[in-house]
Parts: structure tokens; sequence; C-alpha cells
């Protein structure tokens, strides 16, 4: 089973560094123009299903690139943007993003998701996805923050501070596969 995987087109608050994550917001003209160069470079690429965060910006960018293409879209929220609480729409400056981003450190905050419930919410969707579509091609069109714990169930967590490095930038677009386990010795 193989994994195609991008994150929504660029939107304001990406721009202006606003933290956006259960934040509605749509995607702006520079967002439109690189969901349709994904469009343009997915467009020879075999792909069963669409699975697509909730969120606007997501939405936008999945229906994008699946125009003209007939390809079944799925919303699924386990892949809704980090719940980022006390801290959505705050500038990126203004506290410690990069420690919000720190599997070791494992922050709890006052009403923001805790990295480690968010990495349990992911890893749960990969896990329950690859029984459901075993053998299928999917695109997931989805966000920075939820590219890291993807990342890392295909991958491993790395031994840093601050995972937030790992994330894809908008529109990026990256493979991972399943693969079976050899528990043969």
């Amino acid at each position: 089973m193989e994994i195609l995987l991008t994150r929504h087109g660029q939107t304001e608050w990406n721009l202006l560094k606003k933290v956006q994550g259960k934040a509605d917001i749509e995607l702006n003209d520079q967002g439109i123009e690189q969901a349709e160069k994904t469009r343009e470079l997915l467009k020879g690429e075999k792909i069963d299903l669409i699975l697509c965060s909730p969120l606007k910006r997501a939405r936008q960018t999945a229906e994008i690139i699946s125009q003209g293409r007939d390809i079944r879209l799925i919303i699924d929220e386990r892949i809704s943007e980090r719940d980022f609480g006390e801290f959505e729409g705050m500038q990126v400056t203004d506290f410690d993003y990069s420690a919000f981003w720190s599997y070791k450190q494992n922050w709890k905050y006052d009403t923001a998701e805790n990295i480690k419930d968010f990495f349990s919410r992911v890893y749960s969707f990969l896990s329950s996805i690859k029984d459901e579509y075993n053998g299928k091609r999917i695109l997931i069109v989805t966000h920075a923050g939820i590219s890291i714990p993807i990342k890392c169930y295909f991958e491993g967590i790395p031994d840093v501070e601050s995972l937030l490095p790992l994330h894809l930038g908008n529109c990026e677009v990256t493979k991972y596969f399943y693969k079976e386990l050899d528990f043969e010795r």
C-alpha cells in the first residue's frame, strides 16, 4: 500500500506566521496556484482515493488536485490539524513554538492538544487505513502538523528536541509505503 501525502496550499495566516490549528482559514491566491501545480505534478499518478482533513484549506487543495479526475474524496476528522488551543491565532514568535513540537518534553497545556495525544490520534488513523484500504494508492491532503507524526510513523521518531523541522511545506508531496513485516528470524 502506498501513501502520497501533501499539505494544503498557502493561506494568509501562513504568510503572517500565525498558528492555524482548528481555525478554518481558506487558501489565498498563492495557495490556489500551489494546489494547481500539485494537480499537474500528480496528474500521471494513479490515485484510488483521497483522504482529506475537514478544514477548508485542505478541502480546497484536495478539490483542486482532483479536478478532472474521478477520485473518491473522503473527509476524515482524524487528520484535522493539531488543536493549538490557547495558542490559536498567535504568531509563532509569541510563544515557544519549537518546544510545542517537543516529543521528549511532552508539555501539557490548558486547552492545546498534547503532542503524545496528537501522535496517538494520527497513528490510530494510519493503522486503521492500512486495514481498510489495503492495496490502494491513497492521497492524504492535510496539514503541516499532521505531516510530522506521519513521517515519524513510517521513519521513526528522531532523537531531537523539536520535531518542527520535519513538517512539509505548502503543497509539498512525499510518498510512504506500508511494508509487510517479516517476523521470521
